[in-house]
């Protein structure tokens, strides 16, 4: 780990989860990010992360597909992960939490250089890809490319009471879903850049990825009475395809000009993404006894971001650096599904209308920033100012409702870092942030995917602000290291999960507006050579968060104390053969009805280099099936105990070669890279 005055940066190159494991896999495994079993990233347990690529957004990220994405990208190609909990000016507002930006490889060495590698894994997975970059003289070129098949085991579990006094409501409700994905994810990537002089250079790069294939569930719903029995009896099962394309160009200028750090950088970015899913339903009703019944859902997800930033940079002496920048984004989104049942009678398809429905979004963002870095004997300084105007075009096209919305805010930012000695400093920082809705959640679209546990967005919700400060120490001496630093958040407005109870055992989740929460908690790091042979990194985050959700018809504050801890450990048993250990808990969390528990995962990997450039590895994920989350709601109308939880125990057992100039290269040592 390298600590800078803004963020902190995470190599994660000697990560053996990262030859085949994905996105998921290796973020999981750096201290304050934890990702759960659907694929959500949280930073210090906010999961308002804006997470971006090379210092860009990406709709791979956003919207309902964001989980499954989080955990199919393969990790191969990333080189670092930067993380920033009060971000600097610089980056968009967005992402109240912080940001993370993952960093993948740009720089190669002379000539022809690449690695190329195969695994297969248990349950019928497979990974292959290989990654090629030519430089000579002005020029370099780079292809990468990777085919991955990934098979997922998912179950959706819930357990809905409530009081005998509702009358004509069911008393309890069960439901429980079995759920088989499969998926094929096909990669590929160009890039060039070439110097026009000796101050100018112009790079290029498009990558597109395919990501689907077979996905299918069988769910079991139950309703029971007053006495017990068993009032209703159904069961659904589905099968169908979710295919997703994604899209990503860029398009870059740099230019040095005659003063000493004088730089102008411009950059134009589009990425897109297309989902179109098809499922396939039958139900069948037991108790009371019915027909089959017949149905399908076509669901199109659309979404496409258009930027365009210049940054201009100026070294005003040897001591101060003046950083200035305009951006310019479009993102426009479209969300609409098709459903039909099939007439029992004729057998003719007729329109379902209660779940077909298509919405617009359109928000356009204009943003300029200035930010000034300096130093002063044993001080180092960054402070910064970003200012956003925000306008917003909703439109429910079905029903005939619009939503227009405009607003602008300030966003500061400020580090002030001190070395106290040469192996120790001191330092804070403090930010303004904004968390803007996700389009798929002002959606009021009823999401009947997985009924009964509806989904729907809310078309009203305001965007999160958030105040941060931290502050803290860093000692880094002879291969030892030690970080300590305490944090303080403050959000208005936090956009939460609100559970109610319709009856008939059917329940609905929809998006609102949290008042205020607050979370106060400390961080702490240590690692280093226990042994010539053994390192180890342990990491902690000693939490205290408190919500108030009376606005919401809850009773008073609530509050509750936690730990996140990751232990990761890299034995060297030989010159050839290395060992890496990870284990992480995330403890339990509040939400406005109840709290979500505590989630354990333990990670092995196994690595043995036969000679130059070759290596075998093994890796095993999940080792205790630990990927299980768990909700419980508890309110006057009803309480719920909601399950998800994937069968996440994976094996893969492959080979990576580098041939070239990266195989004469000093192999990155296995360390936690906390611990560097």
């Amino acid at each position: 780990m390298e600590t800078l005055i803004d963020r902190k940066v995470y190599n994660v190159k000697s990560d053996m989860q990262s030859a085949f494991g994905t996105l998921g896999d290796v973020l999981n495994a750096i201290p304050s990010i934890d990702v759960d079993p659907d694929g959500v990233v949280s930073l210090r347990g906010d999961s308002n992360v804006l997470i971006l690529i090379d210092g860009k957004p990406s709709p791979q990220f956003s919207g309902p597909a964001a989980g499954d994405n989080i955990q199919s990208l393969p990790a191969m190609d990333i080189e670092r992960i930067e993380v920033m909990t009060t971000p600097p000016a610089q980056f968009k507002a967005d992402g109240a939490a912080g940001v993370i930006n993952i960093v993948t490889r740009k720089t190669r060495p002379k000539g022809l250089t690449g690695t190329a590698q195969a695994s297969v894994g248990s349950s019928g997975r497979a990974n292959a890809a290989t990654n090629l970059s030519y430089v000579s003289g002005p020029t370099a070129l780079s292809l990468a490319a990777g085919f991955r098949h990934d098979y997922r085991a998912r179950l959706i579990a819930s357990d809905v009471r409530v009081p005998a006094a509702a009358s004509g409501m069911a008393l309890e409700s069960r439901s429980a879903l079995e759920e088989q994905i499969h998926r094929e994810v096909p990669s590929l990537g160009l890039s060039a850049k070439t110097a026009l002089d000796d101050r100018q250079s112009l790079s290029g790069s498009v990558d597109w990825s395919e990501r689907g294939g077979l996905r299918t569930y069988l769910q079991s719903n139950a309703g029971l009475g007053a006495s017990g029995a068993i009032d209703s009896l159904a069961q659904r099962m589905s099968r169908g395809h979710d295919p997703e394309f994604n899209n990503d160009e860029r398009l870059g200028y740099a230019k040095a000009f005659d003063g000493d750090g004088e730089k102008l950088d411009v950059t134009l970015h589009r990425t897109t993404s297309r989902q179109r899913e098809h499922y396939d339903y039958t139900d069948d009703s037991f108790v009371p006894a019915a027909a089959a019944a017949s149905s399908s859902l076509n669901l199109l997800d659309d979404q496409a971001t258009t930027q365009l930033d210049a940054d201009y940079a100026l070294a005003l002496s040897k001591s101060r650096s003046l950083k200035l920048g305009y951006a310019f984004e479009q993102d426009d989104s479209r969300f609409g599904s098709f459903g039909t049942m099939i007439d029992p009678v004729s057998g003719n398809a007729l329109v379902d209308p209660a779940v077909s429905h298509d919405f617009e979004y359109r928000q356009q963002i204009e943003a300029a920033y200035a930010s000034l870095q300096g130093s002063a004997g044993a001080w180092n300084g960054l402070a910064g100012l970003r200012a956003e105007f925000t306008r917003t075009d909703a439109d429910q096209l079905t029903d005939g409702l619009s939503h227009r919305a405009a607003y602008f805010g300030l966003f500061p930012s400020m580090h002030l870092d001190r070395s106290i000695s040469d192996a120790a400093s001191l330092w804070l920082g403090a930010s303004r942030r904004l968390s803007r809705p996700d389009p798929g959640n002002l959606d009021p679209y009823v999401d009947h995917e997985y009924a009964p546990n509806l989904r729907a967005g809310n078309a009203g919700l305001q965007p999160q602000t958030t105040q941060s400060y931290e502050f803290g120490y860093d000692y880094d001496r002879q291969g030892l290291r030690y970080q300590a630093s305490g944090y303080f958040r403050r959000n208005h407005n936090s956009i939460t999960d609100l559970t109610q109870y319709l009856g008939n055992g059917i329940s609905l989740t929809t998006k609102t507006n949290l008042p205020r929460n607050d979370a106060t908690g400390i961080e702490l790091t240590a690692a280093g050579d226990l042994t010539r042979r053994l390192a180890c990194s342990l990491s902690s985050n000693l939490f205290h968060s408190q919500i108030d959700a009376t606005a919401l018809g809850m009773p008073g504050l609530r509050s509750t104390d936690g730990i996140n801890a990751k232990l990761k450990l890299d034995f060297r048993a030989t010159a050839a053969d290395a060992v890496q250990l990870l284990a992480t808990r995330t403890d339990k969390r509040l939400t406005p009805q109840g709290y979500v528990g505590a989630i354990d995962l333990v990670n092995a990997g196994y690595r043995h280099r036969f000679g130059r450039g070759l290596s075998a590895v093994a890796t095993l994920t999940d080792i205790f099936n630990g990927q299980r989350s768990r909700r419980i709601e508890s309110t006057p109308d009803f309480s719920g105990d909601y399950v998800r939880a994937v069968r996440g125990r994976v094996l893969y057992v492959g080979v990576v070669y580098s041939f070239g100039a990266a195989a004469k290269g000093k192999e990155a040592r296995l360390e936690y890279d906390t611990s560097d």
